[in-house]
């Protein structure tokens, strides 16, 4: 299912305000790419650009080119709904729907997208997508209590589940363990070492040790000054970056000069 992801020259706006600018990078299928960075420079912004989560904001657009496995996400006649099923996201606080049970939490985007499910096809979805999601031993004998009556950390695979029961090909993560305890955290970190085998997995994360644990590259962006658009300034194998990288903006940011 994980597909490849090719970003050339894009500019991301907000109305006329360039947010950020002429990113170009490749990321990779079957893997953990982390976005790390300044708060304000953009990593969340083009992180939502990858599903067309960002064009819903209005007067928000893009110039440039977004493809997955070579289909420009950002061509003629491509639905902007079929890439969101494609391309799956969870927010930076969990967010299960709170009239919804557990089990009616991970089926909603299937039910959202208005496909007819058997509930024996519902029941293996509901099992398969928690089970995935490290989740499934812990609620089994709930899933009809409401989801917003689990723990944070609970909630957020819950979300998770949520966003793989469709059978995405990418997965994006913005900040998902900013509002989880160290243990939840831990837990989500797991997760996401364990799903990079059947996803593509991009994380924005301001926690630098977890984009070195959990990621295979790192890209780190940074903007020159306020009202100035945010850039990419290198992205590399997450060992080289932490290490050894290549621009001193990025081991200042890493050695916590700035930021």
């Amino acid at each position: 299912m994980a597909q490849r992801i090719d970003v050339k020259d894009l500019n991301i706006y907000y109305g006329d305000f360039l947010a950020v600018a002429g990113v170009e990078m490749s990321v990779e299928p079957r893997s953990v790419t982390a976005f790390i960075g300044p708060s304000g420079c953009g990593k969340s912004t083009f992180l939502r650009t990858l599903n067309r989560m960002h064009e819903v904001i209005p007067g928000a657009h893009v110039e440039g080119t977004v493809a997955m496995d070579g289909v420009d996400l950002y061509g003629a006649g491509i639905d902007p709904v079929a890439v969101r099923r494609q391309v799956g996201m969870v927010f930076q606080r969990p967010n299960p729907f709170p009239t919804m049970s557990i089990a009616e939490n991970v089926l909603a985007g299937i039910k959202l997208n208005n496909k007819r499910i058997s509930k024996s096809d519902a029941d293996e979805t509901v099992e398969r997508a928690l089970t995935s999601a490290n989740l499934w031993n812990e609620v089994k004998d709930r899933l009809n209590r409401p989801g917003s009556g689990l723990s944070g950390g609970q909630q957020q695979r819950l979300c998770i589940a949520r966003a793989i029961a469709v059978k995405p090909q990418v997965l994006l993560m913005d900040e998902p363990c900013s509002a989880l305890d160290p243990i939840s955290t831990l837990a989500i970190e797991d997760l996401v070492s364990e799903l990079k085998a059947d996803y593509t997995i991009v994380i924005v994360t301001h926690n630098m040790q977890q984009a070195a644990r959990v990621s295979d590259r790192t890209a780190f962006f940074n903007l020159k000054a306020t009202g100035q658009p945010g850039r990419l300034v290198e992205i590399d194998d997450t060992p080289t970056i932490f290490s050894s990288p290549r621009e001193q903006a990025t081991e200042d940011y890493i050695s916590g000069r700035f930021g």
